[in-house]
């Protein structure tokens, strides 16, 4: 049996996001970043899918999922 985090992906609702920046402030690999006041991945291969910019988004852009289908 499997991690189940290697079936997780980081997914963003960029209309949801308000640029506050939390996400980027506790990622620990620097996989985000703010672009045109907008959460962006940047570099993907650093996730380590910690989760810790969904947990503290308050707005709830940012998530990891692990269904293809969700919206992104």
């Amino acid at each position: 049996m499997g991690n189940q985090k290697e079936n997780l992906t980081l997914k963003i609702k960029k209309d949801w996001c308000k640029g506050c920046g939390i996400c980027v402030a506790f990622c620990p690999k620097q996989v985000l970043d703010l672009k045109d006041d907008k959460i962006e991945i940047v570099d993907i291969e650093k996730c380590i899918k910690c989760g810790l910019c969904e947990l503290r988004c308050p707005d709830f852009a940012i998530f990891l999922g692990g269904n293809e289908d969700e919206e992104k």
